[in-house]
């Protein structure tokens, strides 16, 4: 897809267009889950610009691909292109208990924070659920690939993981709930 113009004005009515050619309203839910991938999609653009580890950066830059094939498999309503597949999964569950395992297990819930880089990969982990939330929402009304659904369910793991062992890395202590 090459773009050549951004300004096309063809939105000013309050739709847009998907990747069949139909139009929907800017607010259809499948425009919202687009939407809030993008915005994951950001978030973790927006982590990486800090993380130091260039197996890590190249890590979320697949995920940041499988964010664009996903958002095109969605961008075509009623036709299932098999964006991630299972092994994609597996992948990211394999990379969630590498990275669990030097870290020291919960006894509370922790405190978003301590550090830039944990920060900014909990924002990527709220962000994924409301994506995750959306893309619920439109399982409901239109099928949406099992495989994209389990992958979503996954990837705020990857991100909660990710910022805890990043903290740690850079030697910064998590701060426990303290529920009174």
């Amino acid at each position: 897809m090459r773009i050549s113009k951004v300004t096309t004005r063809t939105g000013d009515r309050g739709e847009t267009g998907l990747g069949d050619g139909s139009r929907v309203q800017k607010d259809d839910i499948r425009i919202q889950c687009l939407g809030a991938i993008d915005e994951l999609n950001s978030f973790i653009g927006f982590g990486k610009a800090v993380v130091k580890n260039e197996a890590i950066i190249l890590f979320l830059d697949s995920i940041q691909q499988d964010l664009f094939n996903i958002g095109g498999e969605l961008s075509i309503p009623g036709k299932e292109i098999m964006a991630v597949d299972v092994n994609r999964i597996v992948e990211l569950e394999s990379k969630v208990l590498e990275w669990n395992e030097d870290l020291p297990p919960l006894k509370e819930f922790i405190l978003p924070g301590g550090t830039e880089t944990s920060s900014r990969m909990h924002l990527a982990r709220t962000s994924a659920r409301r994506a995750e939330r959306k893309l619920i929402q439109l399982h409901r009304s239109e099928p949406v690939s099992d495989h994209c659904v389990m992958y979503f369910n996954r990837l705020s793991d990857v991100f909660f993981v990710l910022a805890r062992k990043l903290q740690s890395e850079e030697g910064v202590n998590e701060k426990q709930w303290k529920h009174e």
